[in-house]
């Protein structure tokens, strides 16, 4: 099966509490180890790495100065690319060493044994978006986006107490739920790109959202036994 990942930043850094960064190899290697496992199996991977906690502290330290929203958005690129590295680092030679992946053409010439790696390329593209782009240029059967909520609600469950999870839905019902629950913002793309969700749409390729604070949901997502929501 081919995959295409996009792999939260927060599950990588954790969330900002304080103004500062603290980073955990352990985090980084959780989650190699999980889709190091997939690759072990033969599946073809390609993930891309969120920004997280580094990427927001720098988003709001450069609105303190003043940042236009383009720099914003390259203080969130850098700091996907700085995740990608970290995330190379932890895969070893499961994955291309080469490059961080950033736009479909780079894909024209990537070896087929090896994990590839991405981050964001342009501001205005989340890292969402790219994962969608990818799967589109590899022929992917699955988007999977790994986040810190375990699936789409009707509402925002932290909101609301009567929101309800949606196991299966499609995708102009999880468009709708975007625009009404969430803003599109450096660093705050909410449940998903919406651009990403319109993309996966056209491409008709089935993409599940699940809780990747336990590394092997992700796996699960693979062999269908999830705990998410497939969008189709």
């Amino acid at each position: 099966m081919k995959i295409a990942i996009s792999l939260g930043g927060s599950l990588l850094t954790g969330k900002p509490k304080e103004n500062q960064v603290t980073l955990n190899p352990d985090s980084y290697q959780r989650y190699a180890d999980a889709i190091k496992q997939l690759h072990q199996e033969g599946h073809q991977v390609m993930v891309v790495c969120g920004g997280g906690k580094h990427a927001r502290i720098f988003i709001d330290v450069g609105k303190e100065l003043g940042a236009s929203r383009n720099i914003q958005d390259n203080l969130g690129i850098k700091s996907t690319h700085i995740n990608a590295l970290l995330f190379m680092a932890a895969l070893g030679d499961t994955a291309d060493q080469t490059r961080i992946y950033q736009r479909s053409s780079d894909l024209n010439k990537a070896p087929k044994d090896k994990i590839l790696v991405g981050g964001g390329y342009k501001p205005g593209s989340s890292t969402d978006y790219r994962a969608v782009i990818f799967a589109g240029k590899m022929n992917a059967d699955l988007i999977i986006n790994a986040t810190d909520i375990d699936g789409v609600y009707t509402k925002n469950p932290k909101i609301h107490e009567d929101a309800e999870k949606l196991p299966e839905l499609t995708y102009q019902r999880l468009e709708t739920i975007i625009k009404q629950n969430t803003r599109q913002a450096p660093g705050e793309y909410g449940l998903f790109d919406l651009k990403g969700v319109r993309l996966a749409k056209k491409l008709k390729i089935p993409l599940i959202i699940i809780d990747g604070t336990d590394p092997e949901e992700i796996i699960r997502a693979v062999k269908g036994t999830h705990s998410g929501s497939t969008i189709r």
